[in-house]
């Protein structure tokens, strides 16, 4: 089921690091280490779609997901599938076009074969922690602040300034980085205005007008 206003919605500088500016569907991508990066491809993938999944995320933070633009109603958490793990995941990539994994301690070939074909068949998309054999598109934090708080010790948290780095096969093999907010004021992934101040994530302010009394 199509959501139009919720494609048009998200719109993040992610777009740089992607091929084409999306996802493609029936492939994996890697987030490295990254929980906030991991939700915002999650969001970016699945805006539009009609539900998503996380497998083997226990920590994964509701609220941090809807911020980051997933619709908590539609998603599916699977803390600890067990033995079934791969089954459990087969089973998920079938049912709905989103789904997270936590980092895998390993993934068998022949297991990653399978799950790679019932993606192409489904066309749905895997963000995977940590890696994942075979996957399209990798992505990582390379340099990550918060910001916000002034050298006293005062002030509020603006957001995390991260530096995102990407690579791929084929045509997007060559490393990519953009500088953006992960996650910016909303929550979500933002793109860094113009003039924004290091230390504090507050753009510079303009000079105050002067006033005078005359006559």
């Amino acid at each position: 089921m199509q959501r139009e206003d919720a494609r048009e919605r998200i719109c993040t500088p992610l777009e740089v690091l992607l091929p084409g500016g999306r996802i493609r569907p029936g492939t994996a991508v890697c987030a490295g280490s990254d929980v906030p990066l991991a939700l915002e491809l999650a969001a970016h993938a699945a805006a539009g779609l009609a539900g998503w999944a996380a497998l083997g995320m226990p920590d994964i933070g509701v609220l941090a997901a809807a911020d980051a633009g997933l619709d908590p109603l539609l998603g599916l958490l699977v803390d600890d599938p067990g033995t079934a793990w791969g089954p459990v995941l087969s089973l998920l990539l079938e049912a709905v076009p989103v789904v997270l994994v936590g980092t895998a301690k390993h993934v068998p070939d022949r297991l990653a074969r399978r799950l790679g074909a019932v993606m192409r068949r489904s066309g749905s998309v895997l963000v995977a922690m940590g890696d994942w054999p075979g996957a399209e598109l990798r992505l990582r934090v390379r340099e990550a602040r918060w910001e916000g708080v002034g050298l006293d010790g005062t002030g509020l948290l603006h957001g995390r300034r991260t530096t995102v780095v990407a690579s791929g096969r084929g045509s997007a093999a060559a490393e990519r980085s953009v500088e953006m907010w992960l996650p910016g004021p909303t929550g979500a992934g933002e793109a860094i205005a113009p003039g924004a101040r290091r230390g504090t994530g507050e753009p510079e302010a303009p000079a105050r007008a002067v006033l005078r009394s005359v006559g």
